[in-house]
């Protein structure tokens, strides 16, 4: 574990979360669908990440109380982009699994974030895109954690 009372280390976090913030608000700009929440597109990434789960497995994932995914899988049935299915095991639970508008719009809405990062990646040199190429599954591990 890092001692963030060391200056370098304390001042990487910042740094990284000043640019993860940075860059997330930016992104967000980029969405598809406006009528959809962060929150709503996020709970359809983890849908298309991790498959069909039960409200409250994908609470637990996406870190909010059952109630409020219980609101937020309500809205996104009622937007068409996912079902719930009784569950195969548990008749007293149900299944979310996202439709194939849910599917086609997160497709479009990668798309479009890729390519807007793409763009402002062209001015990276090769050492700065082999310090991004090492630097992502750490990202991502601390994107999951």
């Amino acid at each position: 574990m890092s001692d963030l009372s060391h200056g370098d280390d304390a001042a990487a976090v910042n740094s990284l979360r000043s640019a993860v913030m940075r860059l997330s608000r930016r992104l967000k700009h980029q969405r598809v669908d406006e009528s959809l929440s962060p929150t709503e597109m996020s709970v359809l990434g983890t849908l298309a990440r991790c498959g069909t789960a039960t409200p409250g497995e994908l609470a637990r994932k996406e870190h909010v109380q059952p109630p409020s995914m219980t609101r937020i899988v309500a809205l996104l049935e009622a937007k068409g982009l996912v079902r719930l299915e009784p569950h195969p095991e548990d008749r007293r639970q149900k299944v979310v699994t996202q439709t194939e508008q849910a599917e086609a719009m997160l497709e479009e809405s990668r798309r479009k974030r890729n390519a807007f990062l793409a763009v402002l990646t062209e001015g990276l040199d090769e050492d700065e895109w082999a310090k991004l190429r090492a630097a992502a599954p750490v990202l991502e591990k601390l994107a999951h954690l």
